[in-house]
């Protein structure tokens, strides 16, 4: 069973950065495809960033230009660094692999922004 571990949520202000961290296991990462999302309380979960095998990437338009998703094949490990951060990007951030039958998900890391 693939196992999804993220790290690197937290509290920051305004403007600030953050790097999140998905350390991947059981599966053959390389090949896979992976992507993070996030969910605010009372929303949906919603598509943060998304990046194939071959580390072609695709943002929400609400993060374009801030946040940055890329992966270490040689870690098994997907990031998603967060800059300029704003109060409405506050939400649990998963990580998730694209699996056959189903996606795999981890157990999410929550990122606060305080105005």
């Amino acid at each position: 069973q693939v196992q999804l571990v993220e790290s690197g949520g937290g509290l920051v202000q305004t403007g600030g950065s953050l790097r999140l961290s998905c350390a991947a296991s059981r599966i053959i990462f390389s090949i896979t495809p992976m992507g993070w999302y996030r969910q605010a309380p009372g929303k949906q979960r919603e598509l943060v960033a998304f990046i194939t095998s071959g580390g072609s990437t695709n943002y929400a338009d609400s993060v374009k230009g801030r946040f940055t998703i890329s992966r270490d094949n040689a870690k098994n490990t997907v990031y998603l660094q967060m800059n300029s951060l704003k109060p409405e990007d506050t939400a649990v951030y998963y990580c998730a692999a694209a699996q056959v039958p189903g996606t795999a998900w981890g157990q999410g890391t929550q990122v606060t922004v305080s105005s």
